[in-house]
């Protein structure tokens, strides 16, 4: 017989840290309301979530490699807003934000989930940051509350 294991959804006695990139704060602030509002509606404290800001995303693979490797959280969870311009400084960030998160996760062995938005427009970032496509935040944040969980779950 086949055996499934999934991770539940439960933030209870889990502790978090958020990396954030502080540049298009105005949508980053809303990822993280996202983020915060997952962890407590599964069962989390507020009192057990840190806030790391970090000046772009640029810096954000670094700041949660560091802080997986300090064994203080369960989980981490990256969130920041890359919106294209004019130039192909977009292409040259979020390729290597998304390619060193995952790397600081396979390194260390932590949950680091990905919530960085990789917009096209300012108006897709901010339907993405709590309007008509949800809260990628929130999203982010379940992920990784369910992967903990998950990896919990297999030992």
């Amino acid at each position: 017989m086949v055996a499934f294991v999934e991770g539940k959804l439960s933030s209870q006695g889990l502790k978090f840290a958020l990396v954030v990139s502080r540049f298009n704060s105005f949508i980053t602030d809303r990822l993280v309301e996202g983020a915060v509002d997952a962890i407590v509606r599964t069962g989390g404290s507020p009192d057990e979530v840190s806030v790391y800001k970090v000046p772009g995303a640029f810096e954000i693979p670094l700041v949660a490699k560091k802080l997986a490797e300090s064994g203080d959280y369960d989980g981490i969870c990256c969130l920041g807003a890359v919106i294209r311009g004019s130039t192909p400084h977009f292409d040259f960030v979020a390729s290597e934000v998304a390619k060193g998160v995952a790397s600081a996760s396979l390194e260390t062995g932590k949950v680091i989930s990905f919530g960085v938005l990789t917009t096209d427009t300012l108006e897709q970032a901010v339907e993405r940051a709590g309007s008509k496509a949800g809260n990628k935040g929130s999203e982010a944040a379940m992920a990784m509350i369910e992967t903990v969980n998950l990896l919990n779950a297999a030992g």
